[in-house]
């Protein structure tokens, strides 16, 4: 635990996630201030400190060797992420980290010692665990109301291309670790159960321009899996989905059914004669789990500073990175794989 008034913390990584916990740590969280971030592309770097005067770096060992420093959210690629927590561990900062936890079960295992051997807090960086929705559904399937859980289906489909680094599926994982992560994971959040087997199957049906670099990479998939109790489920992922962000889930149980999730913005819905009923699509994930972000970032500060738990582990990385590694081996042998 902490002793201070006022937490230093540092994103290293000036991308989409890592723009949200700097605006989110600049202006959101009480005690903490954001003082530094850090981007190997330098000019990237003091364009985002700039934004938020704060002190720019563009080498790692720097930036956490800064003793105002106490805390880091690690929002780098994730073939990155390994080294990035071991120093930060040997440096001694509480980790908030991105997902993927990692790019194989060697690297999270590495993670795993290091965050041990240091005694840092650590959180893994799953929004959904910090969502009012999925938390409220969590209570409602513990307390019974729709009887034992028996199949889950979770979708999760982005509207934008991933990162080019993301395309070379030997070394990203792809959509499934990408974008996906957060579906592997909610599903063992919302059963309590871990994976026992997962098949799958993907394809590359809107990104063709990069079908003859790089042909095992997919931008569609379905994954059919089942748990270590009764339940069974499917996740499927896109990415580009042309008409918006989509995060559902649907659990059915011996006595209802839970729906989580809308393809269409809280509030916001427009009538006219010609056309009909209209709402509006959900955009973002920076959209639909601000507020989720903001308690994930919340949840750092007072894991440092109280030594509370934070809800989501670098053991739940683990677990979603394991069921990933196992999809993507699907695919690419047409078999059922065991966890």
């Amino acid at each position: 635990m902490l002793k201070a008034d006022l937490v230093g913390v540092g994103v290293i990584g000036t991308g989409r996630a890592g723009l949200v916990h700097c605006t989110n740590f600049a202006e959101n969280v009480p005690n903490a201030r954001l003082i530094s971030v850090c981007d190997a592309d330098k000019k990237n770097a003091e364009k985002t400190a700039m934004q938020f005067n704060v002190k720019a770096y563009n080498k790692a060992e720097e930036f956490l060797n800064d003793p105002a420093l106490d805390a880091v959210v690690i929002a780098t690629p994730t073939f990155t992420h390994a080294e990035m927590v071991k120093q930060a561990a040997e440096a001694g900062k509480a980790i908030l980290c991105e997902k993927p936890l990692a790019s194989t079960e060697a690297e999270a295992a590495a993670m795993g010692k290091a965050v041990e051997k240091n005694g840092v807090c650590f959180v893994m960086g799953f929004m959904r665990r910090f969502d009012k929705n999925f938390i409220r559904a969590n209570e409602i399937i513990r307390r019974g109301d729709i009887g034992e859980p028996l199949m889950i289906k979770s979708t999760g489909k982005g509207p934008g291309l991933p990162p080019p680094w993301n395309l070379d599926i030997s070394k990203s994982n792809g959509m499934l670790a990408e974008v996906n992560s957060h579906d592997f994971d909610c599903v063992r959040f919302l059963t309590g159960e871990n994976y026992r087997w997962v098949f799958a199957t993907a394809r590359n049906n809107k990104c063709l321009q990069f079908a003859k670099e790089y042909p095992d990479f997919y931008d569609t998939a379905i994954v059919t899996f089942g748990l270590t109790g009764k339940v069974m489920g499917t996740i499927d992922g896109a990415c580009p989905a042309d008409y918006g962000y989509d995060a559902r889930v649907e659990i059915q149980g011996t006595d209802g059914v839970l729906m989580i999730g809308s393809i269409a913005k809280k509030g916001v819905v427009i009538g006219l004669k010609e056309a009909g009923v209209i709402e509006e699509m959900v955009d973002s994930w920076r959209t639909l789990f601000k507020e989720a972000y903001l308690a994930e970032d919340r949840t750092l500060i007072e894991c440092l500073i109280n030594g509370t738990t934070p809800p989501s582990s670098l053991e739940d990385g683990w677990k979603a990175l394991q069921a990933v590694l196992a999809a993507n081996r699907s695919i690419k042998n047409g078999a059922v794989e065991k966890i």
